[in-house]
């Protein structure tokens, strides 16, 4: 018993000392990079706003009444969040690809959630991951990799779960994922040569052509120095085929799974309307 209390108290403890230091950490990467603290969440502060006006131009067309978030749909928000950052710890490398970029199933619970409480809520979502990986494991990236995951996971679940939400059948959702991954693959392999790649060296202090560099020696297709063909041969085809995995195992798991989440819902309807 006396060993079952001494391993708990010493698992709290190192637990407890690995917070401090990714707070310590996030502290740290914020005060330097003050400006880029404050664009990431002025981009978040926007696509939250656009997610919101999107779901409730949804709701008109279909003739939906109420709020956009309910005590019930913000528990659900927070139980997806919390999947979804356990799994994007879980980073699977790829061969053509540098070290740094990895690819994570994080997004599969979060288009599940978007699916069955609409956009804004698939924002927010993003927004917690975000969060909670944070505090669990810091950033080292100086928030760029959490900007990039944030701001390209978004450009799927929004354009999937818009698509979806204005006509909800089972060919739309097939449309809705083809069309998420295409945003995603698009979307991120540009937002990576415009912004993100210039914005990893600014902040690290190092060459872009040093990055470049790290895309030659593995993928032969990358040419030194010439970030489109960088983003091309390395980042295009690693969002493709996150979109394209994540978008067929939602397939298959949310027509058993939405039953369950719609039918809480239809039920707490009902009651709602018994008691009026």
């Amino acid at each position: 018993m006396n060993l079952f209390l001494s391993c708990n108290a010493s698992f709290f403890v190192s637990f407890g000392e690995k917070l401090t230091s990714n707070f310590a950490s996030i502290k740290k990467a914020a005060s330097e990079n003050v400006g880029f603290v404050i664009s990431f969440l002025g981009i978040i502060a926007g696509l939250f706003l656009i997610a919101f006006i999107l779901e409730k131009l949804a709701m008109k067309r279909n003739g939906e009444t109420g709020k956009v978030f309910t005590t019930r749909k913000m528990a659900m928000v927070g139980m997806f969040s919390a999947i979804a950052a356990i799994l994007m710890l879980i980073e699977i490398p790829l061969f053509f690809a540098p070290g740094f970029y990895k690819l994570d199933f994080s997004e599969l619970p979060i288009l599940v959630g978007t699916f069955a409480f609409g956009p804004a809520a698939g924002v927010m979502m993003e927004f917690i991951k975000i969060l909670l990986k944070l505090v669990i494991k810091g950033t080292s990236t100086a928030f760029v990799g959490e900007l990039a995951n944030f701001a390209v996971g978004c450009s799927f679940i929004l354009t999937a779960s818009v698509i979806y939400d204005f006509k909800k059948t089972k060919k739309t959702a097939i449309i809705s994922c083809i069309g998420g991954t295409l945003a995603l693959t698009v979307f991120g392999t540009a937002f990576n040569a415009v912004y993100l790649l210039p914005a990893f060296a600014k902040l690290y202090g190092m060459p872009l052509d040093a990055i470049l560099a790290m895309g030659a020696e593995v993928n032969p297709l990358c040419k030194p120095g010439n970030i489109v063909s960088f983003v091309i041969a390395c980042v295009a085809p690693l969002n493709l085929i996150k979109g394209t995995l994540n978008s067929v195992v939602v397939l298959l798991v949310y027509k058993p799974l939405s039953p369950i989440l719609k039918g809480n819902v239809k039920r707490r309807r009902i009651n709602e309307e018994r008691s009026a």
